[in-house]
């Protein structure tokens, strides 16, 4: 289902961004054009995969999406243009592409979050490109200048050197008590980033285990989520934890209170995606402290 503009374009239902609508994909994101938007009866727009050899425009710069199992962005990099990546997710470059060491604050608290802390730059011209390593989806968001979504640890790609990136600590978090052991647990990990487009549109490419889902949310509502299920989500959508507890379980009880759900509430308004491949908190003992979270007994 097309959505048109004004003009009599073509405003691409995932990315939101506005094209001619002449090619087979749309040039900001590579999502089809000729697919009919489908959406479940609980509101979940599935993300159609970019097709195979789909290509991406942003500055005077290429990014080609090769692949549908484990897929490759392959960029043809104009001599004016950059981007920065994880060095791991590095796959083949041109010898004429000029690459360096991004630095990045905060390196020490980084590694001790597990997150990657070398970070490179890769200018043109030529060829440069970079893949996950893992089945799943390559997921390219344009950003409008302004624009910022919060993307979780692990699900970086590669963005476009006008795309601003910072970290940030996730605040969502819980406790438990083993005897006298206490664990941390992030179900989120310790940070999340935060990308940014300045000055103008940026490009930023995420990979998402699985098939990729998003929704909009209305302002006020509600939905949980698995926490490894979230990939990214728009800044003005807030999160916290969910417990679920067998009836007769009671903070004031003696008995250890042992959760047996543990969900990630999402609160509109804003878009989120998730992915249908997900790892399940592990826990251990009892929950004994929370990042403002909600309750509830079956």
């Amino acid at each position: 289902m097309s959505m048109p503009t004004a003009a009599g374009g073509y405003t691409c239902p995932y990315c939101r961004m506005a094209s001619e609508g002449t090619d087979r994909t749309c040039p900001h994101c590579g999502a089809p054009v000729d697919v009919r938007l489908r959406v479940s009866d609980s509101g979940w727009i599935e993300q159609p995969p970019i097709r195979d050899m789909a290509r991406i425009r942003f500055s005077r710069s290429t990014c080609q999406i090769s692949g549908a199992y484990v897929p490759v962005a392959e960029m043809g990099l104009h001599d004016d243009d950059w981007v920065y990546f994880s060095h791991h997710v590095l796959l083949h470059a041109d010898p004429r592409v000029r690459m360096d060491n991004m630095s990045m604050r905060g390196g020490w608290k980084r590694m001790r979050a597990g997150m990657p802390l070398v970070m490179m730059t890769a200018r043109g011209p030529g060829h440069i490109a970079f893949s996950a390593d893992e089945p799943g989806e390559t997921l390219a968001l344009p950003l409008r200048a302004g624009q910022a979504v919060d993307v979780v640890e692990h699900r970086f790609l590669v963005a476009t050197g006008n795309v601003d990136y910072q970290w940030q600590n996730s605040n969502i978090w819980f406790t438990t008590k083993d005897g006298d052991e206490t664990e941390w647990h992030y179900p989120l990990g310790q940070t999340m980033d935060r990308f940014t487009a300045a000055g103008g549109n940026g490009l930023l490419l995420l990979h998402g285990p699985g098939n990729t889902f998003v929704r909009d949310l209305a302002p006020g509502q509600r939905i949980l989520v698995q926490p490894g299920g979230l990939i990214w989500k728009d800044p003005t959508v807030a999160m916290f934890l969910h417990f679920e507890y067998p009836r007769g379980q009671y903070w004031f009880s003696s008995a250890k209170y042992q959760a047996k759900s543990i969900w990630l509430t999402l609160q509109g308004p804003g878009r989120v995606a998730v992915q249908s491949v997900f790892e399940r908190p592990e826990m251990a003992g009892a929950v004994q402290n929370s990042s403002g979270a909600t309750t509830q007994y079956w």
